[in-house]
């Protein structure tokens, strides 16, 4: 046995409009992924203070920032 959905004519229509009308959901942006380091290591180098005072201006995060100066000068990214 086969049961029939009971819809009005409203209830049609309004399907039918909706469907034509809606927006496509946009896609989800790409999102770039770096590769992740096989680990980290703590050294002791010396820089120039004006160097420092450059990545540090920005605030918290200024030696992962010269860390990716430094991958990007050595080719690594």
């Amino acid at each position: 046995m086969t049961f029939r959905r009971h819809t009005s004519a409203v209830d049609r229509a309004e399907a039918m409009f909706k469907k034509v009308t809606a927006k496509p959901a946009p896609e989800a942006p790409e999102v770039k992924r770096n590769a992740i380091p096989v680990g980290k290591e703590s050294v002791t180098i010396r820089i120039d203070n004006d160097v420092i005072a450059h990545f540090q201006e920005d605030g918290p995060g200024w030696q992962d920032r010269i860390n990716a100066a430094l991958r990007t000068a050595a080719g690594l990214d």
